[in-house]
């Protein structure tokens, strides 16, 4: 590792710079100047280390080695917006050598692992190791909003059936709850309140609301004891300050449209998404339960729009979900949706992935479920395989992400062996 880890660091920090949240799209970049420089970076990168690449059109890339039955590694140098509240330039790529960390938005979702399987199979390479098959390190740009650059893969290239994607939890994940993105449209008539907007993205805890209405001292202060909550008057608004999360683990972030409903009194619309999730409370099996993260909030006349973050249990069939939704009498369309992900746990591909995590870590793990959704989906036979480890601080979609020096070294010696069992 050490002929390696200081490139690794260095050129991740470098990637890092690259805002490559999705922006409109300029000639020849479908999802704006950001994405496309970090997928040329990264593609630079791999040539220079040896790789044949493919940049298919600025939605994808690819870096291929060997022959063989393909093998899929899929990762994406995409990110979420930077949101509020970083104490660390989001942009920078500053390494900390104090703490061992590189601060950035991207660092651990998922330019660090993707930058650490280059290195993986540049190592292999490097040693000597002839794969007996062909290796396609895919970098989607569009994986944070709509998967758009896996539909443009799939269209020009052809999926592999079976891989990884380094862009969850170790030790590795069996199945992945469905993802329904919903718009829900609760009628206000006569409101007394005007410009009610917050959050960015549907699938990041709203850590910024704000509303024109009128102030309330003592409103303000009652919700302000509620842990978390930051609600004030500023510039004639009333503005809402909560923490971001990931919305598949609205647990994890505080969200800032809760305080702004409860400030306006607009109590059955709280209930509904908060208390009883849209009808859809308490569903539950294997994958753990289903979870609803109100993410985006905007006002448009005498309707209020909610757009939710839902993720249902691997085994509940959607068809419940819309008959629940459909029975609650509120209007809502559907924004995007994945279905879930649900392998064998005792399978191959799972237990010699399970088997290479224990054996670096000396460890006795099992196989998990997750509500995120990986580009494993997109695989005939696929499994989310890292970064993330139970215990671990998570600062992905959040303020201050951030990845060890710990971490890049552990999934360089995880990514590797997998590659090597795999593909040997």
């Amino acid at each position: 590792m050490t002929n390696y880890f200081d490139d690794i660091v260095k050129n991740l920090a470098q990637a890092i710079t690259y805002d490559s949240s999705q922006a409109p799209a300029a000639d020849g970049m479908p999802f704006g100047e950001g994405a496309a420089k970090c997928l040329d970076f990264y593609l630079s990168l791999a040539e220079f280390l040896g790789f044949e690449t493919h940049n298919y059109d600025n939605y994808v890339g690819e870096v291929v080695w060997g022959s063989g039955k393909d093998f899929a590694v899929l990762a994406h140098i995409d990110v979420v917006p930077a949101g509020s509240g970083w104490t660390h330039e989001p942009f920078g790529g500053e390494i900390d050598e104090d703490n061992k960390k590189i601060w950035g938005r991207g660092a651990m979702d998922d330019k660090g692992p993707a930058m650490t399987v280059l290195y993986a199979m540049y190592a292999l390479k490097e040693e000597g190791f002839v794969p007996r098959r062909t290796i396609k390190l895919i970098l989607g740009c569009n994986e944070e909003a709509g998967w758009a650059c896996i539909d443009h893969y799939n269209k020009v290239a052809k999926m592999p059936e079976e891989g990884i994607s380094p862009d969850a939890d170790f030790p590795v994940i069996y199945a992945e709850k469905g993802i329904m993105q919903a718009r829900f449209a609760f009628a206000v008539p006569d409101a007394p309140f005007t410009g009610l907007k917050g959050g960015s993205r549907a699938n990041m805890v709203c850590d910024y609301c704000e509303v024109r209405a009128p102030r309330d001292d003592r409103a303000i202060a009652k919700l302000n004891l509620i842990d978390g909550l930051n609600l004030k008057e500023e510039n004639g608004k009333i503005v809402s300050r909560g923490k971001s999360a990931h919305g598949s683990t609205p647990e994890k972030g505080v969200n800032a449209i809760r305080a702004i409903l409860d400030y306006l009194g607009l109590q059955h619309i709280r209930t509904a998404l908060f208390d009883e999730c849209m009808g859809l409370k308490g569903l539950e099996d294997e994958t753990g339960k289903l979870t609803l993260s109100p993410d985006i909030i905007e006002q448009s006349g005498g309707t209020i729009y909610v757009t939710c973050d839902i993720r249902y249990p691997a085994t509940i069939g959607r068809e419940r979900i819309v008959a629940i939704l459909d029975a609650q009498g509120v209007p809502y369309e559907t924004k995007h949706e994945q279905a879930p992900l649900y392998n064998d746990r005792n399978g191959k591909l799972i237990q010699t992935l399970l088997g290479v995590y224990n054996e670096v870590t000396g460890a006795k793990a099992q196989p998990i479920a997750i509500g995120g959704g990986t580009y494993a989906r997109a695989l005939k036979c696929g499994a989310a395989f890292g970064p993330e480890e139970a215990g671990e601080e998570s600062t992905i979609h959040q303020p201050d992400e951030y990845i060890t020096f710990e971490k890049i070294e552990k999934c360089f010696k995880i990514y590797k062996l997998a590659l090597k069992k795999l593909c040997g």
